[in-house]
């Protein structure tokens, strides 16, 4: 059998659905190996980060292994983006990218870099093939490795001449499937032990915890227990936010309503959070407070997060075994402050929820796309300053239903995770928020997005600047300098890849266009002029006044 067939024949066992990519001529073999597949298809993205970034979003959604693929050199640097994103972020991603035969030189050095080496620090895994009978053996603890906890990137360099290759005995490996182990009785122990002499404890939910099992698990940890809970920006919607206990969303690391929570409670237990994450708040040596650090693996030490005690194991069955534990003393709590705190957050956050200035503010339009959705409608999110507002101003009803990266925080990851949300679930009605600058850095995956023909929702927040750059250097008291920039025009942009495009003049008018955007199928966009004036006195002046209020 040929190399590059036996390899297809291995993602297929694998189960891989998906290959993106941009493929050059070291990886034709394998394209055309994947051409006579018929359990994978081959999505042909304008840029290599697009397809990274799509294959990692299938692997946060599905748990499974998105699978990418470049060409060498040029094409294996544009995957370097894209390998930290799902490293970081725990996506589990598997990377393909070809090389120049490396039995008898082709061209010399040309376009030849150590991809391998190059990959090392920012994947589980890095090897490059060099024998066709070690195909199917390295692909299956590649995809082992990226799906294993704590997922991430792994990567697999096919140089040309291996995959015209003849496999004399071609053997592929059985997909076994791991259990993870579960916490010590021991460990359950001592940490129902720490909760039952509390009296404020409070519940941290976390990018980790967002597994279907572990997410009924926390529900009805909750809602058995009665302890209060808030969530990182990653693991927002794990439980439902219209829920009673829920107190709002860590959106900043200090200074925050949430953070008064914090400070005031004896016991946080941590579920599913580690601090390649933002971390929410900040442990200190005089704390008196204790931490538990509920996950899949151990907290990795950090002068800012240092827990007393470690439960590891499976999340879910961690989260049974002290629901059952503590079930006795439920709902013993004191919860008033905390509740308190949430009457904070609801009167703050409200304020301009229903101002109808025009160019829009963020919080108005959080408002408006969170009431034209449905409760299961899926918004996606690229970086910027809007990150804050949605995380902190929209209330997620569903796990993934406000998909974000606040671990490698990348531009122009946006649009690419919304066309694979799209793609996943055409039945749904997706949203992709994106920055003017962050989406002109892949805004060449309209087309593909239009090829493709999925019903996606594309809004510009467009201030014409690098507005979170702009936020920070007004918090730093720096003038402002350097990073305003012209805009082409969206509508005929979006136009000229077969979308259609709008341009609203008032909040009437976008409510009118997003309106007719989630109700027509196709690829649309709304360029939606944004003023971020207040995000100075709000969130680095008045916010902090409001929170010292609370303390009175």
């Amino acid at each position: 059998m040929k190399a590059s067939d036996l390899f297809v024949k291995a993602l297929e066992k694998e189960g891989v659905e998906y290959v993106f990519g941009l493929p050059g001529e070291e990886n034709l073999d394998i394209l055309d190996s994947i051409r006579k597949s018929d359990k994978i298809k081959f999505v042909l993205t304008r840029h290599e980060q697009g397809a990274g970034f799509m294959a990692a979003t299938y692997g946060r959604l599905t748990g499974k292994a998105g699978v990418c693929m470049s060409t060498l050199g040029p094409g294996a640097t544009n995957m370097v983006t894209p390998a930290a994103y799902a490293q970081l972020g725990a996506m589990p991603l598997v990377i393909i990218s070809g090389q120049k035969p490396i039995k008898k030189s082709k061209q010399g050095n040309f376009q030849i870099i150590d991809v391998v080496e190059m990959m090392k620090p920012l994947t589980k895994f890095t090897e490059q093939v060099t024998n066709g009978d070690k195909i199917t053996a390295i692909t299956r603890e590649a995809f082992r490795l990226a799906q294993e906890e704590r997922p991430g990137a792994v990567h697999i360099e096919f140089p040309e001449d291996i995959a015209k290759e003849e496999v004399e005995n071609p053997q592929l490996f059985e997909v076994v499937t791991i259990e993870m182990p579960h916490a010590t009785p021991n460990a359950i122990r001592k940490a129902s032990e720490i909760i039952k002499a509390s009296k404020m404890p409070l519940l941290l939910i976390g990018a980790g915890a967002n597994r279907k099992s572990a997410c009924a698990a926390l529900k009805r940890f909750v809602d058995t227990i009665g302890i209060p809970f808030f969530n990182t920006q990653m693991g927002k919607g794990i439980i439902d936010e219209r829920h009673p206990l829920y107190i709002g969303t860590a959106a900043l690391s200090d200074n925050d309503f949430v953070h008064e929570a914090i400070k005031n409670a004896d016991v946080i237990i941590n579920v599913g959070h580690d601090t390649i994450e933002k971390p929410p708040f900040f442990m200190h040596p005089d704390d008196e407070r204790n931490v538990i650090h509920l996950n899949f693996f151990p907290a990795e030490i950090d002068e800012v997060y240092f827990p007393q005690l470690n439960v590891i194991g499976d999340i879910s069955t961690s989260i049974n075994s002290l629901t059952e534990s503590l079930q006795p003393i439920a709902k013993s709590w004191n919860t008033d402050f905390f509740m308190n705190i949430k009457e904070h957050v609801q009167k703050r956050l409200s304020k301009y929820e229903e101002d109808d200035r025009f160019p829009i503010l963020p919080q108005r339009s959080v408002k408006v796309i969170r009431d034209m959705l449905p409760d299961d409608g899926i918004v996606t999110l690229d970086n910027g300053i809007y990150k804050i507002w949605f995380a902190r101003n929209y209330p997620a009803y569903v796990a993934n239903g406000l998909l974000l990266d606040n671990a490698l925080a990348t531009m122009s990851a946006g649009l690419p995770s919304a066309m694979m949300v799209s793609e996943l679930y055409p039945d749904k009605k997706v949203v992709s928020i994106n920055g003017d600058g962050g989406f002109m850095m892949n805004s060449q995956e309209l087309e593909t997005a239009v090829r493709l023909n999925l019903n996606l929702v594309v809004i510009i927040l467009n201030d014409n600047a690098y507005g979170m750059i702009q936020w920070k250097q007004e918090k730093e008291n720096l003038d402002k300098y350097s990073l305003d920039f012209n805009n082409p025009d969206f509508v005929k942009y979006a136009e000229s890849f077969g979308a259609k495009g709008y341009r609203p003049e008032s909040v009437s008018d976008f409510k009118r266009d997003l309106e007719t955007s989630l109700q027509t199928d196709g690829v649309h966009l709304i360029d939606l002029a944004v003023d971020y004036s207040l995000n100075h006195e709000i969130l680095n002046v008045l916010l902090k006044e409001y929170s010292e209020d609370i303390k009175k």
